[in-house]
């Protein structure tokens, strides 16, 4: 039997974990409001029907550098189907041209494959310094336990903001220990503009299966290191009438030879006054 597991976020879990990167690379969040996000999605698989799922979360700030978000989400793929719920949260301190900011995240939930058991549990912890304003480093560890497979994935990524309008991305994961047997090196490219952002990344390498939300088992064995390459697309357009943001991803993955497509609607909606980064 081939199982599905996922610790990927790609709902709620990632429109709140994303304002983080924002904190790091020393934009400015409007703490006027607190955002409720809603995420929908669906994919395809080969030898499947597929799979889908959808989230809910809130995120708020306790003031320009502390914020935290909560969310639930529930997905399902093939024969697997699972719930998990998440904590987000980022403190940034420091001047305006040396700025440090420290970040997490946990997940935490199960699920069944079939007829077996799926745990599933993910925590981060991560350190970005953000200084003039443009350049920015990261370093995180991600603890992955999901199902059978189980390590530590550290992360290093570089940003750089070249004007208001265009930032770039790079960054390289190589895990530790456990099964995760994964080296992935990825690149994203933001274009900025009012009301309308838009980006543009690619991922290469080896990677557990589980990181990516593939197949990752055959006749009950974990197979890892397994090769990926993916690519994905995304818009976020600011609907100013009904003070929120509505974004959409597609997502193409093709892990040894196992092409997958996603597409992610997401929305969020800001309470009360509809403040962005800016």
């Amino acid at each position: 039997m081939r199982s599905i597991k996922r610790t990927g976020c790609y709902g709620v879990v990632a429109a709140c974990a994303a304002v983080a990167p924002l904190v790091c690379s020393g934009a400015t969040i409007d703490t006027s409001d607190d955002r409720i996000a809603i995420s929908l999605n669906g994919s395809t698989l080969p030898g499947t029907n597929g799979g889908g799922g959808g989230s809910v979360g809130w995120l708020h700030n306790f003031d320009a550098d502390t914020l935290a978000g909560v969310a639930v989400e529930h997905q399902g793929i093939s024969n697997a189907q699972w719930t998990f719920g998440s904590l987000n949260g980022a403190i940034t301190r420091g001047s305006g041209n040396a700025r440090y900011s420290v970040f997490g995240e946990l997940h935490e939930g199960s699920g069944r494959d079939g007829i077996n058991p799926l745990p599933y549990h993910i925590e981060v912890l991560g350190l970005a310094g953000t200084y003039f304003r443009r350049l920015s480093v990261q370093l995180e560890d991600k603890e992955v336990d999901v199902e059978k497979t189980h390590g530590n994935l550290p992360k290093a990524g570089i940003s750089y903001l070249w004007n208001p309008h265009l930032q770039t991305q790079v960054s390289y994961a190589d895990s530790v220990n456990g099964n995760l047997g994964t080296q992935l090196t990825s690149g994203r490219i933001d274009l900025f503009y009012p009301g309308l952002n838009s980006f543009v990344g690619v991922s290469h390498g080896r990677v557990s299966p589980s990181l990516v939300g593939l197949p990752g088992e055959a006749e009950g064995q974990v197979i890892p290191g397994q090769r990926l390459t993916e690519v994905y697309v995304g818009l976020t357009r600011t609907i100013a009438p009904l003070r929120g943001d509505l974004g959409l991803i597609a997502d193409y993955q093709d892990l040894s030879g196992s092409k997958r497509y996603k597409v992610t609607l997401n929305y969020i909606f800001h309470v009360g006054h509809h403040g962005q980064a800016r």
